[in-house]
Order: structure tokens, then C-alpha cells, then sequence
């Protein structure tokens, strides 16, 4: 395979997103672990075969020494696209988006890894960013939390959702998906919303535990913990909102 002519989506540190024809190729930094690559093809099968409206995975493969994942490609505008083309339907749209994630975290991935599990290994790797008191706490507070094993997309956006012509979707990026608890996924996105616009923040998370029928405190008792997960990132635009967050583990 090769990507001369192919169109250039998304570039990140680790990675390049090209368009060629009817494929999207995720192509892989060279120092990017291959547990990581497989690890991405695993769970975007996992959640197709699970049922989901996902682009399927076509191929992993090499392209000049380094690894490259190729997925179906899915025309349409993302749900974020019609968000920003259309903001007196914002309200509209964003409705549609929590009954989306509503509808994620009734399925089952019961081969995914738990969120918890996950965010436990996030937490201690941050040993230089956070001190081991503000470390020991936000891990006191996730073992607290219940254990769930509904899906988790862990980084639910409007832009990862592609609106069809015929009025169904696909959801993109399941990287970072595990099976837990939907208050953690809800804090995520909650997160995600605050670090572009608070006041669109809290407006997602009064709608996602109404239609959910979840109490705000018990999304809330989540923040800490999925912003040191975020820390990991290593965004030092996204620092003082998430040093804020965790911050708050220290005096519960």
C-alpha cells in the first residue's frame, strides 16, 4: 500500500490519519508500541462485532517501517460540523448526541478491559506530576467507586460522530474504550465539553443525568479521577483546569 496521493486528516505526534479511496489509514509513529496498534484494531472489533454502528476494520499492516491500521471510511458531516453550521439547533443536537451515548452503554464488551483497571494504571504512572498523598487519594476514590461493565467509548465528542444520509451514524475512535461504569464515560465528555466551553459543559451534564436518570453528584465524584487520567496526556494547554480537578481529591 502506499500513501503518496493520499489526503492528509488528522496529524498527531504519534501518528497520521490519511484518507485513501475508501479507507481511513491510521499510519503509526516508528517508536509507537505494536501492542498499542494491535490493542487499537482489537477493540474497534470488539465493538463491531458487539453490534455497534462502527466503521470496520479492514487491515493492519507495515508502510515504510512503521505500522498503519486501516478502517472503513464513512462519508458524512460529524455531528460537531453541524453543531458549529447550525447553532439555533445546538440544543437539538446535543440531545441527540447523550441519547447516542446512552445507547453505547447499554451494549456489553465483556473482553474490553475495566475502566477502572485502566485509570488505577493511569494514576500511578503519574508519579512525577502528582504527589503520592493527591495519588493515594484519587486511588481511595476509585476503588470506592462502583464496578460496571457497560461499554465506555472514553472519548465520547460530537466529532466522532458521523451523521448518514439516511438519518443513522457511526461512531469513530474507540481507542481508548473499556467496559465500566457510564458516570465515568459521562465525566469524560463532561471534561471534554469544559476544556472548550464550561457553559456547553454543564449544559451536556444536566442533559446526560436527566435522560439517564443519574444524580450530577455521582458524575461529579468522577472528575478527579479522569483528569489525572487525562494529565497523562501531557497537554500543557489542558493543565491548570485538570490540576484544578484533581486538586479536589485532596480534601474529600
Amino acid at each position: 500500500m502506499t500513501l503518496s496521493n493520499a489526503e492528509v486528516i488528522v496529524e498527531r505526534p504519534y501518528k497520521t490519519v490519511y484518507r485513501s479511496g475508501d479507507q481511513v489509514i491510521k499510519l503509526f509513529a516508528k517508536d509507537h508500541p505494536k501492542t498499542g496498534v494491535f490493542n487499537e484494531a482489537y477493540i474497534q472489533t470488539c465493538v463491531e462485532e458487539a453490534g455497534l454502528p462502527v466503521p470496520k476494520v479492514l487491515s493492519v499492516s507495515r508502510i515504510d517501517d512503521c505500522w498503519a491500521l486501516a478502517i472503513e471510511y464513512v462519508e458524512g458531516p460529524t455531528l460537531q460540523e453541524l453543531m458549529d453550521q447550525n447553532p439555533d439547533r445546538y440544543d437539538e443536537y446535543l440531545s441527540q448526541f447523550v441519547d447516542i451515548q446512552l445507547a453505547v452503554n447499554k451494549f456489553k464488551a465483556s473482553h474490553l478491559r475495566n475502566t477502572k483497571n485502566k485509570m488505577e494504571d493511569a494514576i500511578n504512572s503519574l508519579k512525577e506530576e502528582i504527589d503520592p498523598s493527591t495519588r493515594y487519594e484519587l486511588l481511595q476514590r476509585l476503588h470506592g467507586m462502583p464496578t460496571h461493565t457497560k461499554l465506555c467509548h472514553g472519548d465520547f465528542v460530537p466529532s466522532n460522530i458521523v451523521m448518514l444520509p439516511d438519518g443513522g451514524y457511526k461512531i469513530l475512535d474507540w481507542a481508548h474504550a473499556t467496559q465500566g461504569n457510564a458516570g465515568a464515560d459521562a465525566a469524560i465528555t463532561y471534561l471534554k465539553f469544559s476544556l472548550d466551553d464550561p457553559k456547553k459543559a454543564e449544559h451536556y451534564l444536566r442533559l446526560f443525568c436527566t435522560k439517564s436518570d443519574t444524580a450530577i453528584q455521582y458524575v461529579q465524584k468522577w472528575l478527579p479521577i479522569v483528569a489525572a487520567e487525562q494529565l497523562t496526556k501531557q497537554n500543557p494547554d489542558e493543565l491548570p483546569l485538570l490540576t484544578k480537578w484533581i486538586s479536589v481529591a485532596e480534601y474529600q
